[in-house]
């Protein structure tokens, strides 16, 4: 288990992380969202012993760190959100050359290689250099890399945010089934989507602080709010503003004829919203409820810290 306990990250006068406050539970997926420049990467480097901290307890399984920082490094693997590598070498041989960096005995090389190339699916590619690998593979192998000592909590830095669906998929996948094998994986992503596939826990950070942290259930029983989609037959942006003043509505959204009506009282809202709607003169085409999502939420949080 990760414990951070008032964090607190400068640079000069600058507070980047503004004692900030979390838990990772072993053998989760810990989704670490927010914009860029949020300060995510900055808590990623921190936790993986790349830079200090000015003050703030961090403990992992037990362990203070930075009192126990090797013992603790030998736990972690690091993916960065841009990899680097010898793009002369081929794929084979940049994990072989891993592998004697990293003190692996040489009995087990040639075995754990082979079992990291095919988990992230470059058996076929393993020949080829890596300066000829796509953006995926490239992110794939860097996976491989951060895998090879077996780490008990993986962290990856924006894995998908350069990828195509397809690259994202991959990725996605390997996520999966790293959880499915009890590794504790520290995602952090500004991707909303990833996060709603893969992790158990979510975590907003904006401008440094914490604005949420919940199980991604409980987050959706919470947090999660009911919003109208209505679409006119003719442009509606007239009504918008009538709308907006209606003690039941909290945000109003136009795209061209269509509006999407968030409420913060769902039980007024679906009483006298329609009959509302049914006084204007522009017929309505169609009329639903539906679910927000994540983004919905994290919209509404980010903006309500815009505000403070």
């Amino acid at each position: 288990m990760i414990e951070v306990k008032g964090l607190i990250k400068k640079y000069g006068d600058f507070e980047v992380i503004k004692s900030i406050d979390f838990t990772v539970k072993k053998g989760s997926v810990f989704g670490f969202l927010g914009k860029n420049g949020a300060g995510k990467t900055t808590t990623m480097n921190i936790l993986t012993g790349l830079i200090n901290y000015n003050s703030g307890k961090i403990t992992i399984d037990g362990l203070d760190f930075p009192e126990n920082k090797n013992q603790i490094l030998r736990k972690i693997g690091y993916l960065p959100e841009n990899p680097v590598f010898y793009d002369y070498m081929t794929g084979e041989e940049y994990l072989y050359f891993i592998a004697g960096v990293s003190g692996i005995p040489q009995m087990s090389i040639k075995s754990r290689v082979e079992e990291l190339l095919h988990q992230v699916k470059l058996t076929d590619a393993k020949d080829r250099r890596v300066g000829g690998y796509s953006r995926g593979m490239k992110q794939r192998l860097g996976l491989a890399v951060a895998l090879f000592n077996y780490p008990q909590y993986l962290f990856l830095d924006e894995p998908t945010s350069a990828l195509d669906p397809q690259g994202r998929l991959e990725i996605l996948d390997l996520i999966t089934e790293l959880k499915d094998n009890k590794t504790t994986v520290f995602l952090s992503t500004h991707i909303l989507s990833d996060v709603e596939r893969v992790c158990d826990e979510v975590c907003i950070l904006d401008k440094g602080k914490i604005l949420l942290t919940s199980s991604l259930e409980d987050l959706q029983n919470k947090y999660i709010q009911r919003i109208f989609d209505i679409t006119f037959e003719n442009d509606c942006s007239s009504i918008v503003e009538k709308l907006k003043n209606l003690p039941y509505v909290e945000k109003v959204v136009q795209q061209k004829r269509s509006l999407s009506i968030y409420a913060k009282d769902l039980e007024k809202a679906k009483r006298e919203l329609l009959n509302e709607l049914v006084k204007l003169d522009n017929p309505i085409v169609n009329y639903q409820i539906r679910q927000g999502n994540l983004e919905d939420i994290f919209i509404r949080l980010v903006n309500n810290n815009d505000i403070l």
